[in-house]
Order: C-alpha cells, then structure tokens, then sequence
C-alpha cells in the first residue's frame, strides 16, 4: 500500500487529553470475529458485523497512519482475531513500513496463536518483533471447554513456531475462579522453561453473559500473586511495555510474571491508550460506552477534519473507567467489538 495520509502542513503536536495524559498507544481491531468462542469475551452463537460497516484493510492503514503522524508510538493489532481477517498480513508489511521510518517504535499483535503456525514468520519478516498470545491453560479438555471451538495443539504448535520465527512471547492469562485456579504454577513453570513471559489479568465486566456470572469467575489478582509467592520468588521491576501490566522477575526462572488489575488497582491515571474498533469508533475508555465515529470523516476523503475529529475525540477522553467487583457489566459490548 502506499502511504495513505499526507497531512499537508497540518501540525504534528501529540494528542493529549484532558488529565495531562500524551496519547502515544493506539490498539486497533481488524475484526470482531474469531475462530473461538471463550465463554468470558463472547457469546457462542454471536452475530457478527456486516462487512459494510467494518473498515478496509485499506481505511485502517489510513486511520493508523494518521494516528502515528499525531504522535502514537506504539500499535498494537487486536481482534476478534486478527489473524482470521483475509488479507492481514499484506496490512502489517504496510503498517511496517512506519517502523523502518522511525515513526513508529513498536508494531504488535495480540492473537489466540492458532493461526500463527502459518503466520509467524511473516510478522517476523514485516518488523513485528514480540507478541501476546492468549492462553489460560494447559490442559486440553480446560483448553477446549473455555474456547468452546479451540484445539490446545494447535495453538502450542504455533506458540513453537513464532519463538522460532525469532519473536518474544508473552503469555497472557485470565484468571478465572474454578476453572483454571489450579494450575498458575503450573504456568509459571511453563512460561519459565520456554523462555516467555506471562501476564495475569483480571476478568472485567464487558458484554452481558446471560445467566453467568463476572462475580462468580472473578479472582483479584492480590490474591493470585500471594499464592504465586509460595512457590516463587518475586521481585517487584519498573519494566514496562507501554501497557497497563505492572511486572515482577521471577527469582527461580529469569522471566516476568504481570499482573493487569483493572479490578483491585485502577491502572487509569496512566493511560495512554485508545482503541479503533474495526467499524471506526474510536473507544476513548475500556470501561465506559463513550466512543467517537471517525469511519464517517475517514470516508468522505477530507483529511484535515479526519484530524480534527481525531483531536477532538482525544479532548473527551474520562479520567478512568468505572469497573467494580459485583456490579453488573459497565459496559454492553463485547470484547471482541472493542479488541483486546
């Protein structure tokens, strides 16, 4: 692709909110569909987007284009899935191209790793230098009952076929009371022996899940990382990777174990992302419904009021998102609409 936004003399100066808060974090969704089905982000007869409304691969080269001239540093490609989206990866080469500018300091991805068995080395090869791969257990009849469509093998072999492809892995788990409680040594082990790190997240009340429960899955973090603390050694480091996580080394292996607490500790006064969905909305906030429409300026070609609506939505931006343990979902929508 070529470049899509020349911005014309329009001025550069970085995007930054209300609190003070330079937004350089942008996390883009190429799709709301996924070839699984985890109970706590979906519901297994979901109905998907017509394809009018979600952008072109095209349009998102444009957005994130634009995005990156006003300051974001950081671009991280989300789904659904986004490697289930025809066409990707000719969207991350282009995407790549900002990095070898300097534009850009870091193009990555969140995927469930079933696809990157094929995919792996291409990312490699457009720039794309470590990813997160969702994964929150290990066991194979655990794997598949929390997926609902999953097959753990899978997803193992192309965990293998992206740390030799040369990328860095993390590992990001849910923390899910009953279900996989059991087995977060387990995982550190794991992590620990493959050289990857691993980030524990809480589950957050997004989407409505019927007759189930977010209180009845939700476990703090605290209290996973005292557990944790039995067995391993943790030492609390500044390391950061742009993200909510707040990361300890684990004496015994050499990694890092993170810990999202979006929950127990607000993470908010910190942050420096925005989410695209792939219709265009831009989600100023994860936990709260405001979200601004920049599919509509995109479209009608007139970059200058593309960037004035980008600046403008950056300006709403809330101090923070209001999530509490118990409450019913703050928010309707589903993970996989606003990406991970």
């Amino acid at each position: 692709m070529a470049d899509p936004l020349a911005m014309n003399g329009t001025t550069r100066s970085p995007l930054v909110d209300p609190f003070g808060r330079t937004v350089s974090y942008l996390r883009v969704s190429l799709t709301d569909r996924c070839n699984f089905r985890c109970y706590y982000c979906m519901a297994e007869d979901m109905s998907f987007l017509p394809k009018a409304e979600v952008l072109t691969l095209e349009e998102i080269d444009r957005l994130c284009t634009a995005f990156i001239r006003l300051g974001t540093r950081k671009l991280r490609l989300t789904g659904g899935e986004p490697l289930v989206r025809p066409g990707v990866m000719g969207l991350v080469r282009s995407l790549g191209r900002h990095l070898r500018t300097g534009e850009l300091d870091e193009l990555t991805l969140t995927t469930n790793g079933a696809m990157l068995f094929k995919h792996a080395q291409g990312l490699a090869e457009a720039g794309v230098k470590r990813i997160n791969v969702s994964l929150d257990t290990l066991d194979p009849h655990k794997f598949q009952a929390i997926t609902r469509w999953g097959k753990l093998p899978k997803v193992i072999e192309g965990i293998q076929a992206a740390s030799d492809a040369g990328l860095a892995v993390k590992i990001n788990t849910v923390a899910l009371k009953g279900v996989n409680d059991d087995e977060f040594d387990r995982l550190v082990a794991w992590c620990g022996e493959r050289g990857f790190d691993l980030t524990f997240i809480e589950v957050m009340p997004l989407g409505e899940l019927g007759d189930a429960s977010r209180h009845d899955q939700y476990i703090p973090l605290t209290r996973v990382r005292a557990e944790l603390e039995r067995r391993w050694t943790l030492e609390d480091t500044d390391h950061r990777t742009g993200g909510p996580a707040r990361y300890a080394t684990v004496a015994q292996t050499g990694r890092r174990v993170g810990f999202i607490t979006p929950l127990t500790h607000s993470f908010c006064e910190s942050c420096n992302r925005v989410r695209l969905t792939c219709t265009g909305m831009l989600c100023l906030c994860l936990g709260q419904e405001d979200a601004v429409d920049l599919r509509t300026p995109l479209r009608t070609g007139d970059d200058a009021a593309l960037v004035d609506d980008l600046r403008a939505a950056i300006r709403r931006k809330p101090r923070g998102h209001d999530f509490a343990v118990g409450r019913a979902s703050a928010v309707r929508r589903f993970i996989n609409v606003t990406g991970g």
